[in-house]
């Protein structure tokens, strides 16, 4: 799961923003100020994919935390303030931030920015092609899935968008409004059972019991899991 590292000394808005970013697929590690931040970053250091700092911190400032974050990781830096004024924004910015959130801010703006860093940043990244699971080759270039034996599998394309979703978050309970967002980029009512015919139509596809699903299982009110080891590779 992607892990992100927040310093803020205000209690109600850390836990907000936990509970709302881990609604969102995210693992949150929450720090009230810049000692405890710092041995989070230690601790934490090689599975972050995000740092949100706070300016105003009652034994430091967001300013010191991020040239100290800089000097050993490139990870992507957000800073938060209650300035409105501009030097604050640059200066942030020249010690290696990624972005400037001017408080208030809310939580929908912020997930929207976390997401726009973690695009820029995957694309500088070596880019992911392969996704194998169970006998199964998923190929993102080429928009197709093989099986054991090098045969294509036949999917339509939102079954193979469906797919790709939950071999990007495999053993993450992904809740069937999020679900349809990200492949539909619409979420449904709670009548709406496409979804769910959907599920079952690629489950047929990769040959898992539509009655005792091992590969994609449904997790009752809440969603559904891809329970499979899934390996990554670019060749």
């Amino acid at each position: 799961m992607r892990k992100i590292l927040i310093v803020d000394d205000d209690q109600k808005t850390r836990e907000l923003l936990k509970t709302y970013l881990e609604k969102n697929q995210y693992e949150v590690i929450l720090s009230h100020d810049g000692e405890s931040f710092l041995a989070a970053l230690q601790a934490q250091a090689d599975g972050l994919c995000l740092v949100i700092l706070d300016v105003m911190l009652p034994d430091t400032d967001g300013f010191m935390l991020c040239r100290q974050v800089r000097q050993r990781s490139n990870v992507p830096i957000i800073m938060l303030t209650a300035s409105s004024d501009e030097t604050d924004r640059i200066v942030g910015l020249e010690l290696g931030a990624d972005d400037y959130i001017a408080k208030p801010y809310s939580p929908r703006e912020l997930l929207a920015r976390i997401k726009a860093i973690l695009r820029r940043s995957a694309v500088e990244a070596p880019a992911a092609r392969y996704y194998r699971f169970v006998g199964f080759t998923l190929d993102l270039t080429e928009r197709k899935v093989l099986d054991s034996d090098g045969a294509q599998v036949a999917l339509t394309g939102l079954d193979f968008q469906l797919l790709k979703y939950f071999v990007e978050h495999p053993g993450i309970v992904l809740d069937r409004g999020l679900l349809c967002e990200e492949t539909r980029g619409r979420d449904v009512g709670p009548t709406d059972r496409s979804l769910d015919v959907q599920v079952s139509r690629l489950r047929l596809r990769l040959n898992d019991d539509g009655k005792q699903p091992a590969l994609i299982k449904t997790v009752r009110g809440a969603g559904y899991v891809f329970s499979a080891d899934v390996s990554v590779s670019s060749v």
